[in-house]
């Protein structure tokens, strides 16, 4: 694929993206801060999101199979995916944990664990599209291309 169709893609990719509600604006303004001077600063924002969310899903998955809960630890976990989701602008799963939050609240367990598989799907969903949109990213570059970033607000 020579660089135009490859940027082309990207941007289409891009646009379906917040189209489908994986990501929102949060994103774009990371996108932004991503130059000539630091051209993998949003794949490495992403990679530490990703090592991230993997902690706080086995966290999860260990706090919400004990004997008794502590709601409040349970609370705390999602509460840091929320604030590492809403950094990176994955929409998805931002708004899986503020659900979370509430069953957390309300020591519901049958909904805390329905949100934890929630959670784990739209996590991993959107792990899968990012790592696409960057493996895109760097076959471009790979190609002597630039990253089309204005061709978003079009």
């Amino acid at each position: 694929m020579e660089v135009g169709q490859m940027q082309r893609a990207w941007v289409e990719y891009t646009k379906s993206l917040f189209r489908e509600g994986f990501l929102d604006a949060q994103f774009q303004q990371l996108q932004l801060l991503q130059d000539e001077s630091n051209p993998d600063f949003v794949a490495e924002v992403v990679s530490l999101f990703f090592e991230d969310s993997e902690r706080l899903l086995t966290d999860l998955t260990s706090a919400l199979e004990q004997q008794n809960i502590d709601f409040k630890k349970v609370d705390a976990h999602v509460h840091q995916f929320k604030g590492s989701s809403s950094s990176i602008g994955a929409l998805r799963v931002k708004n899986d944990c503020i659900a979370f939050r509430n069953f957390c609240e309300e020591q519901n367990i049958e909904g805390c664990l329905r949100c934890l598989q929630q959670l784990k799907q739209d996590y991993y969903l959107v792990k899968s599209k990012l790592e696409a949109l960057i493996r895109l990213e760097q076959q471009i570059v790979a190609a002597c291309g630039t990253i089309p970033m204005e061709e978003l607000s079009s």
